[in-house]
C-alpha cells in the first residue's frame, strides 16, 4: 500500500500502481465528492448493487482496457525493469492536458482499484483498513518532519532552477535522512538488547512502537569533521539504564543516544 494526500490522486496513477501490483491509497478530503464505478457483467447485462445502486452511476469503459491491454503490460513492464520512469509515461500519457487512448485505458483501468479504495475506506464494519492508512501516514509525515530539519537551509526550499539540480538536492537530502534513520535504528535496538539483558522488563509491542525518524537529538548546526568509520570499534558505549524501584510500571530512561 502506498499512501498520500489528495493532491497527488488521478485515476491515471491509480491504474498504474494496480497493474504493479500496489494498492494506490490517497486520503481523500472531499470523500462524498467522489465517484464510484462500475462495470458490466461478462454477457454484457448491467449487474445489481443493491445498497450501492445510488452512488454507482458512473461505468468504467471496459473496452478500452481490453483494447490497450497489451500495451498496458509492456508498460507495466518496462517500470519494472526501470527501463522508463513513471514521471516521463504520465507526460506522454496526458499530452497538452488530453490523455491519450494509452492513458484512457490506465485510467478506466484505476478507477476499478479507486472504487475498491474507497468502498474499503467506508466500510462500517471493519475499520483495520482506514486504521492501516492513517498508521501509514502518521509515519509519513514523520518522516516529513525529519526531511524538513534536516533541510533547513535556505528555509528548507529547493532553489535549483533546473530539474537535475533539483533532483540532486533531493537524492543528497534522503541519503543523509537514510544515514539518520540507520544510525537511530542501530542504537534503538542495541538500547533495547542491553535493557533486556540487564533483566529489564521490555515488551515486544513496546518495541514495536519504537521509531527510528525522532530527530529531538540531532543538531544540523555547526561544523562536521567526517572522519573515516571503523567498523570493528563497534557502536559507542552506552549509559547505564535508571531504574526505579518499582521497574515494571516505569518509564525506563537510557542516554546512549
Amino acid at each position: 500500500m502506498v499512501t498520500t494526500d489528495q493532491a497527488s490522486d488521478s485515476d491515471m496513477v491509480l491504474g498504474i500502481f494496480s497493474m504493479l501490483g500496489y494498492r494506490f491509497a490517497p486520503r481523500f478530503a472531499d470523500l462524498g465528492d467522489q465517484r464510484f464505478w462500475r462495470t458490466d457483467l461478462p454477457d454484457g447485462s448491467t449487474g445489481q448493487y443493491g445498497v450501492l445502486e445510488a452512488i454507482a452511476r458512473n461505468k468504467v469503459n471496459t473496452k478500452k482496457v481490453i483494447t490497450q491491454w497489451p500495451d498496458m503490460v509492456r508498460v507495466a513492464g518496462s517500470l519494472v525493469t526501470n527501463q522508463v520512469r513513471a514521471y516521463d509515461l504520465l507526460r506522454m500519457f496526458a499530452r497538452n492536458g488530453n490523455p491519450t487512448p494509452l492513458g484512457q485505458a490506465f485510467a478506466e483501468y484505476g478507477r476499478i482499484d479507486k472504487t475498491m479504495h474507497l468502498l474499503s475506506m467506508l466500510d462500517p464494519i471493519d475499520s483495520s483498513y482506514r486504521r492501516t492508512l492513517g498508521k501509514q501516514l502518521s509515519v509519513q509525515e514523520s518522516r516529513h518532519h525529519l526531511a524538513r530539519k534536516i533541510c533547513h537551509g535556505n528555509g528548507g526550499k529547493i532553489r535549483q532552477a533546473y530539474r537535475e539540480g533539483q533532483e540532486d538536492q533531493l537524492a543528497a537530502l534522503g541519503l543523509v535522512l537514510n544515514a539518520v534513520v540507520l544510525w537511530n535504528s542501530k542504537y534503538l535496538s542495541a538500547i533495547v538488547d542491553q535493557l533486556r539483558a540487564q533483566g529489564v522488563p521490555v515488551k515486544d509491542e513496546d518495541v514495536a512502537r519504537l521509531s527510528p525518524l525522532g530527530h529531538a537529538h540531532l543538531n544540523c548546526l555547526g561544523r562536521y569533521a567526517i572522519a573515516s568509520s571503523a567498523p570493528d570499534k563497534g557502536l559507542r558505549p552506552l549509559g547505564a539504564a535508571v531504574l526505579p524501584q518499582d521497574a515494571s510500571s516505569a518509564v525506563v530512561a537510557e542516554d546512549g543516544v
